[in-house]
């Protein structure tokens, strides 16, 4: 039964982002295109909030909770779907509901894929919970961030493709798209050092051993720093283009290798 709801909020998620696909490359009215966008909008609340409840049993089966590859993106997926549908009410990209939403259908697909998990006991503790949520929050922004951070690359080089104009030519002004980058990456980089600090302050409480030098601490911290030196070149320098996009890219990377890097390292290849 499962297994049925993944594949039902999957084609949710695709269909959605076909027809916002669809409404992009064929130019509409004004008008018509404002009803596009609002029912598409709208029609995203099934499959998001199908997505949440699965996320939801995935992570606590029981009373435990359950991590692994497949439910931490699946996660990861959700939220940032949450973040972009609560922003497009602010910001009209309908070029990103494209990747966005078909992105999501796959990613929550992952705990068929990869049900192999690793269940922690101690869920019922509030630092657990809160710890878990602000990281949660955090990847799910800089995964927006560095959406952002490729669509902008695009709009930069202005590739002329007919679809891909198409798509480029419905996204805000490429200024537009730069403030709200750096809006989703100060919001971020705040739930992440908030994220770090609670890891270092209540290791032995959520993990039950003091904290340990590891890898995955390395890029974490490695990607802080690199968060922390574009928002002080931004506000000192005045960074933007190309340099903003290579430095949030290359922190999402250290990020990415610092969590889910290493637990597609240890339970799908080393099966851990």
């Amino acid at each position: 039964m499962s297994g049925s709801l993944h594949f039902l909020a999957f084609l949710l998620y695709g269909a959605i982002g076909l027809f916002f696909w669809r409404t992009v490359w064929r130019p509409t009215a004004a008008e018509q295109q404002s009803t596009a966008s609002l029912a598409g909008r709208w029609a995203t609340l099934a499959p998001l909030a199908l997505h949440g409840g699965l996320v939801y049993f995935s992570l606590f089966p029981d009373t435990q909770l359950s991590l692994g590859v497949g439910n931490t993106i699946s996660a990861i997926a959700w939220l940032t779907v949450l973040v972009y549908w609560l922003a497009s009410f602010r910001y009209d990209m309908e070029g990103l509901q494209t990747l966005v939403l078909p992105g999501a259908g796959v990613c929550l697909l992952l705990p068929l894929a990869f049900p192999e998990a690793h269940t922690i006991t101690h869920t019922e503790l509030p630092v657990f919970k809160i710890h878990l949520l602000i990281s949660l929050l955090a990847y799910s922004l800089f995964t927006i961030a560095a959406l952002h951070a490729l669509l902008m690359a695009l709009t930069e080089r202005r590739l002329h493709g007919h679809a891909l104009a198409h798509i480029l030519n419905k996204l805000p002004p490429l200024l537009a798209m730069e403030s709200l980058l750096f809006r989703i990456i100060t919001v971020g980089f705040i739930l992440l050092t908030l994220s770090i600090l609670s890891g270092v302050v209540f290791s032995e409480e959520l993990f039950h051993k003091p904290l340990q030098f590891s890898h995955k601490s390395l890029f974490a911290l490695l990607s802080w720093g690199i968060y922390a030196a574009l928002l002080g070149g931004r506000q000192i320098y005045g960074w933007r283009g190309r340099t903003a996009i290579r430095w949030t890219l290359a922190g999402f990377a250290m990020l990415f290798l610092a969590y889910l890097g290493s637990k597609f390292v240890l339970e799908v290849v080393l099966h851990r």
